[in-house]
Protein backbone atom coordinates (compact mmCIF):
# COMPACT_ATOMS: atom_id res chain seq x y z
CA UNK A 1 0.00 0.00 0.00
CA UNK A 2 2.70 2.30 0.62
CA UNK A 3 4.47 1.87 -2.41
CA UNK A 4 1.19 2.84 -4.59
CA UNK A 5 1.21 5.94 -2.27
CA UNK A 6 4.38 6.17 -3.08
CA UNK A 7 3.69 6.11 -6.77
CA UNK A 8 0.94 8.46 -6.97
CA UNK A 9 2.49 11.83 -7.04
CA UNK A 10 3.21 10.33 -10.82
CA UNK A 11 0.38 9.12 -11.83
CA UNK A 12 -1.03 12.75 -11.18
CA UNK A 13 1.88 13.99 -12.71
CA UNK A 14 1.15 11.97 -16.05
CA UNK A 15 -2.51 12.99 -16.10
CA UNK A 16 -2.33 16.32 -15.99
CA UNK A 17 0.75 16.07 -18.35
CA UNK A 18 -1.29 14.27 -20.68
CA UNK A 19 -4.10 16.33 -20.38
CA UNK A 20 -2.88 19.81 -20.73
CA UNK A 21 -2.60 21.37 -23.87
CA UNK A 22 1.28 22.75 -24.16
CA UNK A 23 0.71 26.15 -25.25
CA UNK A 24 -2.10 26.89 -22.93
CA UNK A 25 -0.24 29.53 -20.38
CA UNK A 26 -4.00 30.16 -18.76
CA UNK A 27 -4.30 26.97 -17.01
CA UNK A 28 -5.67 27.31 -13.39
CA UNK A 29 -2.46 25.84 -11.92
CA UNK A 30 -0.38 27.91 -13.37
CA UNK A 31 -2.86 31.05 -12.49
CA UNK A 32 -2.64 29.60 -8.99
CA UNK A 33 0.86 30.17 -8.47
CA UNK A 34 0.92 33.31 -11.22
CA UNK A 35 2.91 31.42 -14.04
CA UNK A 36 2.86 33.22 -17.05
CA UNK A 37 3.94 29.68 -18.88
CA UNK A 38 6.58 29.01 -21.41
CA UNK A 39 5.54 28.84 -24.87
CA UNK A 40 4.27 25.17 -26.03
CA UNK A 41 5.86 23.75 -22.23
CA UNK A 42 2.90 24.47 -20.50
CA UNK A 43 1.81 20.88 -20.09
CA UNK A 44 4.95 19.54 -18.17
CA UNK A 45 4.92 23.05 -15.74
CA UNK A 46 1.20 22.31 -15.25
CA UNK A 47 1.98 18.80 -14.54
CA UNK A 48 5.21 19.77 -12.46
CA UNK A 49 2.37 22.60 -10.00
CA UNK A 50 0.19 19.09 -9.70
CA UNK A 51 3.19 17.23 -8.79
CA UNK A 52 4.36 19.43 -6.15
CA UNK A 53 0.82 19.40 -4.49
CA UNK A 54 -0.03 16.15 -4.78
CA UNK A 55 3.79 15.00 -3.31
CA UNK A 56 3.19 17.20 -0.18
CA UNK A 57 -0.23 15.86 0.32
CA UNK A 58 1.03 12.01 -0.15
CA UNK A 59 3.76 12.59 2.24
CA UNK A 60 2.28 14.57 4.41
CA UNK A 61 -0.23 11.89 4.93
CA UNK A 62 2.70 9.53 5.42
CA UNK A 63 4.27 11.55 7.80
CA UNK A 64 0.96 11.22 10.09
CA UNK A 65 0.68 7.38 9.20
CA UNK A 66 4.03 7.01 9.89
CA UNK A 67 3.78 8.33 13.25
CA UNK A 68 5.16 11.93 12.87
CA UNK A 69 7.99 10.67 10.95
CA UNK A 70 9.36 9.81 7.17
CA UNK A 71 12.02 7.63 5.98
CA UNK A 72 15.34 8.48 4.68
CA UNK A 73 14.32 8.27 1.08
CA UNK A 74 11.06 9.54 1.33
CA UNK A 75 12.80 13.00 2.75
CA UNK A 76 15.16 12.85 0.28
CA UNK A 77 12.09 12.49 -2.25
CA UNK A 78 10.09 15.02 -1.41
CA UNK A 79 12.87 17.32 -0.80
CA UNK A 80 14.49 17.14 -4.44
CA UNK A 81 10.64 17.89 -5.40
CA UNK A 82 10.42 20.46 -4.01
CA UNK A 83 13.76 22.27 -5.17
CA UNK A 84 13.48 20.80 -8.80
CA UNK A 85 9.95 21.29 -9.10
CA UNK A 86 10.19 25.01 -7.42
CA UNK A 87 13.22 26.02 -9.66
CA UNK A 88 11.10 24.65 -12.55
CA UNK A 89 8.07 26.73 -12.00
CA UNK A 90 10.46 29.91 -10.92
CA UNK A 91 12.26 29.95 -13.54
CA UNK A 92 9.22 28.64 -15.77
CA UNK A 93 12.10 26.51 -17.42
CA UNK A 94 11.54 22.76 -18.05
CA UNK A 95 15.12 21.59 -17.52
CA UNK A 96 15.19 21.54 -14.21
CA UNK A 97 11.99 19.12 -13.71
CA UNK A 98 13.81 16.66 -16.42
CA UNK A 99 17.06 16.77 -14.25
CA UNK A 100 15.21 16.13 -11.14
CA UNK A 101 14.95 12.07 -11.62
CA UNK A 102 18.62 11.84 -13.12
CA UNK A 103 20.33 13.61 -10.60
CA UNK A 104 17.60 11.59 -8.03
CA UNK A 105 18.58 8.22 -9.29
CA UNK A 106 21.99 8.88 -9.24
CA UNK A 107 21.96 9.94 -5.46
CA UNK A 108 20.24 7.08 -4.65
CA UNK A 109 22.61 4.72 -6.53
CA UNK A 110 25.80 6.40 -5.02
CA UNK A 111 24.10 6.17 -1.53
CA UNK A 112 24.07 2.22 -2.05
CA UNK A 113 28.03 2.27 -3.37
CA UNK A 114 29.10 4.22 -0.43
CA UNK A 115 27.27 3.55 2.65
CA UNK A 116 28.91 0.57 3.18
CA UNK A 117 32.47 2.34 4.33
CA UNK A 118 30.17 5.27 7.02
CA UNK A 119 28.40 2.75 8.20
CA UNK A 120 29.57 0.86 11.97
CA UNK A 121 28.88 -2.52 10.41
CA UNK A 122 30.41 -1.76 7.28
CA UNK A 123 27.54 -3.81 5.64
CA UNK A 124 25.98 -2.79 2.25
CA UNK A 125 22.43 -1.80 2.21
CA UNK A 126 21.08 -4.55 0.75
CA UNK A 127 22.34 -6.99 2.86
CA UNK A 128 20.72 -4.96 5.39
CA UNK A 129 17.55 -4.97 3.47
CA UNK A 130 17.26 -8.72 2.07
CA UNK A 131 19.62 -10.52 4.43
CA UNK A 132 16.84 -12.44 5.99
CA UNK A 133 16.09 -13.77 2.53
CA UNK A 134 19.19 -14.34 1.04
CA UNK A 135 22.45 -16.64 1.71
CA UNK A 136 24.86 -14.86 0.46
CA UNK A 137 29.19 -14.80 0.76
CA UNK A 138 30.34 -11.22 2.13
CA UNK A 139 31.94 -10.97 -1.45
CA UNK A 140 28.57 -11.74 -3.14
CA UNK A 141 26.67 -9.14 -0.86
CA UNK A 142 29.38 -6.43 -2.05
CA UNK A 143 28.72 -7.85 -5.80
CA UNK A 144 24.66 -7.56 -5.26
CA UNK A 145 24.95 -4.03 -3.93
CA UNK A 146 26.81 -3.22 -7.39
CA UNK A 147 24.35 -4.57 -9.37
CA UNK A 148 21.88 -2.45 -7.28
CA UNK A 149 23.75 0.57 -7.30
CA UNK A 150 23.80 -0.01 -11.35
CA UNK A 151 19.95 -0.32 -11.75
CA UNK A 152 19.75 3.62 -10.24
CA UNK A 153 22.76 4.46 -12.60
CA UNK A 154 20.82 2.51 -15.26
CA UNK A 155 17.64 4.76 -14.56
CA UNK A 156 19.55 8.30 -14.71
CA UNK A 157 21.09 7.37 -17.86
CA UNK A 158 17.87 6.62 -19.59
CA UNK A 159 15.78 9.53 -18.10
CA UNK A 160 18.78 11.52 -19.53
CA UNK A 161 18.30 10.14 -22.81
CA UNK A 162 14.71 10.64 -22.97
CA UNK A 163 14.61 13.95 -21.69
CA UNK A 164 17.74 15.55 -23.63
CA UNK A 165 18.63 13.26 -26.26
CA UNK A 166 15.67 11.21 -27.77
CA UNK A 167 13.10 13.17 -30.05
CA UNK A 168 13.78 16.57 -28.31
CA UNK A 169 12.22 14.76 -25.01
CA UNK A 170 8.97 13.76 -26.79
CA UNK A 171 8.81 11.00 -24.52
CA UNK A 172 10.15 12.20 -21.33
CA UNK A 173 6.59 12.06 -19.57
CA UNK A 174 5.91 8.69 -20.84
CA UNK A 175 8.96 7.16 -19.67
CA UNK A 176 8.73 9.33 -16.34
CA UNK A 177 5.40 7.73 -15.44
CA UNK A 178 5.81 4.17 -16.75
CA UNK A 179 9.62 3.50 -17.47
CA UNK A 180 10.84 3.44 -14.35
CA UNK A 181 8.79 1.14 -12.40
CA UNK A 182 9.33 -1.40 -16.07
CA UNK A 183 12.96 -1.26 -15.86
CA UNK A 184 12.88 -1.33 -12.51
CA UNK A 185 10.67 -4.65 -11.91
CA UNK A 186 12.58 -5.78 -15.13
CA UNK A 187 15.92 -5.20 -13.16
CA UNK A 188 14.56 -6.88 -10.04
CA UNK A 189 12.95 -10.18 -12.07
CA UNK A 190 16.53 -10.63 -13.53
CA UNK A 191 18.43 -10.16 -10.48
CA UNK A 192 15.73 -12.44 -8.21
CA UNK A 193 16.23 -15.32 -11.23
CA UNK A 194 19.84 -15.34 -10.94
CA UNK A 195 20.04 -15.73 -7.25
CA UNK A 196 17.37 -18.02 -7.09
CA UNK A 197 19.75 -20.70 -5.79
CA UNK A 198 20.74 -18.39 -2.62
CA UNK A 199 17.13 -17.99 -0.87
CA UNK A 200 16.98 -19.18 2.46
CA UNK A 201 14.26 -22.07 2.72
CA UNK A 202 11.81 -21.85 5.77
CA UNK A 203 13.76 -23.82 8.43
CA UNK A 204 16.46 -20.86 8.10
Amino acid sequence: MKALFDYLPIIIFFYFYKTTDPKNNHHPLLELIGSSGNTDQNHILVATCALLISTLVVYGCLFFAQKFRLEKMQWFIVIMSLIFGGITLIFSDVTYIKLKAVILNVGIGLGFLITPYFNKERLPIIQKMLGSMLDLSPKGWIRLNWAWCGQFFLLAALHYFFGFLYMQGKYWGEFTAFGDIIVSLTYLAVILFCLRKHFKSAEE
